[in-house]
């Protein structure tokens, strides 16, 4: 039998949520993302859950997209990246779901922390982290853009300048300069304990008042979220075209030294 994907277990008031595949470092795949998506929505129905708590078994929370698992079936991959356009894609909706739950969302970042694992934890409400975690916008080394939701996040945490460079390059940064930056909630050895204790906190307010804050901060931050989630799906389109994203892909997964050709968008 075929583990699960991912493992929500329910302790008083507090969800635990675990991506695993501790043998891939929690690389996500198709099946990933239904069953996350699939956790989040029966999370959103349970009025007795007061915070969920978001990790990866294993070494690392996220290596990024398992591009060898996700791509074996192109014609899914196809359909989870359609979207009508007053919808996400299921590929955004894995990390903007979790803005939708009227409950805190902390993400726990130890070990990897790459590309859809940024994504999925800039879509939660909080991240807590150990200093010596590396995180990686990577979408950048396979000629990619961030396409899972998460530049709305970025714009919301990060000065453009910094969310464009870290976009722009892939490089890789630590936890500790993730919360120097103010992408990571905070930093320290056991950023569960943290993360618990953010909870103690939460717990004692008003369930309803909390899920009322929520929804009031991320309404009041900016509007057009269907226009960002749109021009996302646009660009990355025109990135799977493009004859430099394949070059990034065959380098990258040869770990060589891509050697690009001509600028061919813009």
């Amino acid at each position: 039998m075929t583990e699960p994907r991912v493992l929500t277990e329910i302790d008083g008031p507090i969800a635990y949520v675990w991506l695993n595949r501790p043998d891939k470092l929690n690389g996500v795949d198709l099946e990933l993302i239904d069953e996350l998506i699939a956790a989040a929505e029966a999370l959103k129905s349970n009025r007795e859950i007061r915070a969920v708590v978001l990790q990866g078994k294993g070494r690392s929370f996220c290596a990024g997209l398992d591009f060898g698992a996700a791509f074996k079936n192109r014609r899914r991959v196809a359909r989870f990246f359609f979207a009508g356009p007053r919808t996400v894609n299921r590929f955004q909706k894995v990390t903007a779901i979790w803005r939708d739950l009227p409950v805190p969302v902390i993400a726990v970042v130890h070990g990897h922390c790459y590309g859809a694992g940024v994504q999925l934890a800039a879509g939660a409400d909080f991240r807590f982290t150990t200093p010596d975690a590396v995180w990686s916008i990577l979408e950048a080394k396979w000629g990619l853009v961030p396409d899972m939701a998460g530049t709305v996040p970025f714009s919301e945490l990060l000065p453009a300048d910094v969310a464009m460079r870290l976009s722009m390059t892939g490089e890789s940064f630590s936890g500790e300069y993730a919360a120097e930056l103010g992408l990571a909630s905070g930093v320290s050895a056991d950023p569960l304990k943290d993360a618990l204790a953010l909870v103690e906190l939460i717990v004692e307010r008003s369930p309803d008042s909390v899920a009322a804050t929520k929804r009031l901060m991320y309404a009041n931050r900016h509007g057009g979220l269907r226009g960002a989630y749109r021009l996302e799906r646009r660009l990355q389109a025109r990135m799977f075209k493009s004859k430099n994203t394949a070059i990034a892909r065959k380098a990258g997964t040869a770990k060589e030294t891509p050697k690009f050709g001509p600028r061919t968008f813009g």
